[in-house]
């Protein structure tokens, strides 16, 4: 029978170390997220993969809260993030930047998870929306592509902070 692994087995990083890790080539945008628990589930699993950033956009509520910190579990000293009102003003910057902008949305003519090949060197940002709306149109609308998470119930609709880590694993495990 394996034995589980005691916390200081698992070699994690210190904040500090964290903080000078090479990370990631992906930021992550939340546009317009209600639920703090959500918030803070994105930015546990954006330490997870070693994101480089998370914009809070719009709506979406900001560190410190304790409610953010109860799912987060101090990934908000980790990951770095910035409040930015307008989402479309972010995507702007990014793509004066050279990262590629895909809304994680189920649209007419999205990529699906499954099928998308990430390019090597090349950076990306990508978009999670609101519980109930989704990503807004107009941030839609701005996107390079969208990637939809291929699902078989009759829900047809992930919890975002589920598809966050769906989305991020992918692209981690891709190699990048």
């Amino acid at each position: 029978m394996p034995r589980k692994l005691l916390n200081e087995e698992l070699n994690r990083l210190t904040v500090n170390d964290f903080k000078e890790s090479e990370k990631s080539n992906f930021v992550v945008i939340l546009d317009n997220i209600r639920s703090m628990n959500n918030v803070g589930a994105v930015f546990r699993t954006s330490d997870a993969f070693m994101c480089e950033k998370i914009f809070l956009c719009g709506i979406t509520p900001t560190p410190p809260h304790r409610d953010i910190q109860k799912t987060a579990l101090g990934a908000t000293e980790t990951v770095d993030w910035e409040y930015v009102e307008n989402t479309v003003d972010v995507i702007k910057k990014l793509k004066s930047e050279g990262f590629k902008i895909a809304a994680i949305e189920q649209v007419e003519n999205a990529v699906m998870l499954n099928n998308f090949t990430p390019e090597k060197e090349q950076k990306y940002a990508f978009i999670f929306g609101n519980e109930v709306k989704g990503v807004e149109q107009e941030v839609v609308n701005q996107c390079d592509f969208c990637l939809e998470i291929p699902q078989f119930g009759t829900k047809h609709s992930l919890n975002i902070s589920v598809s966050a880590g769906v989305v991020l694993w992918d692209f981690v495990n891709k190699g990048l």
